[in-house]
């Protein structure tokens, strides 16, 4: 039996699970052919190379008017009292309101791309890097490692693919036309579409990134499984050493 700081009791057991009823429960069939590349953000939680953007919930943020208040409560009450403990906990509890229904949309979404798809392609992002600048509240709101993580058990528990991308992968730099590939180079935040130079496709600036997602893991999965590899990143690279084809040719 375990207390949290909000003063709630949860009880912890292991169970056995039955392979042949998740397979029953989502069929590999029903997904078959089915993949997706994702590409994570903060203006959107999440966007698909099919073009779908997943609206980022902001649950901190949100909460954020309310937590101040309990916080100035909190500190004005004297050290020691019983009216302390009182607001602590109700600190406490609201912060865990915060961190549940964070976690809810997370397996909401993890479970819906999980079962829609035979194969999830994820970039590897470097959390702690990216939350040591002015950003850093957002990142930690949205927990992208929280919910990578869900999609990886839960991909190995029903039978999917999940396939994680080298984080020096330039997907946002490069053309995601399988005719062209052409690396265009860095592109400020702000800039949302961009015209591709070598093919003149226009591109959505986060959908390009997903798709560029999607063939990269499928590229990488497949030298996989052709090669026996597990992962070697000696063997399998995914950055900006990765050779461009040019024009005229798949990968």
């Amino acid at each position: 039996m375990i207390k949290d700081a909000a003063g709630r009791y949860f009880a912890s057991f292991v169970v056995d699970t039955d392979p042949d009823t998740d397979a029953q429960r989502w069929p590999v069939e029903d997904a078959a052919g089915r993949e997706v590349g994702l590409d994570m953000g903060l203006t959107h939680f999440a966007v698909l190379d099919s073009g779908e953007k997943i609206a980022s919930p902001r649950f901190l943020r949100r909460a954020e008017k309310k937590l101040k208040k309990l916080q100035r409560e909190h500190a004005r009450k004297t050290k020691g009292s019983k009216n302390k403990e009182k607001s602590r906990r109700a600190l406490a509890r609201q912060h865990a309101k915060v961190a549940d229904a964070r976690h809810h949309f997370h397996h909401e979404l993890s479970s819906r791309l999980v079962r829609e798809h035979q194969a999830v392609h994820v970039e590897t992002l470097h959390v702690k890097g990216m939350a040591r600048g002015r950003l850093a509240k957002s990142i930690h709101d949205a927990a992208w490692s929280s919910f990578l993580n869900m999609l990886e058990y839960k991909a190995a528990r029903y039978g999917r693919v999940f396939q994680r991308v080298g984080r020096m992968f330039p997907s946002s730099q490069r053309c995601s036309n399988p005719a062209c590939h052409r690396i265009d180079g860095p592109k400020p935040l702000s800039v949302r579409t961009w015209t591709c130079q070598g093919c003149g496709t226009v591109h959505d600036r986060d959908t390009n990134a997903a798709d560029n997602t999607r063939q990269e893991g499928r590229r990488l999965y497949t030298l996989k499984v052709a090669e026996g590899h597990h992962g070697d990143p000696k063997r399998l690279r995914s950055d900006g050493k990765t050779r461009d084809p040019g024009p005229g040719t798949t990968r």
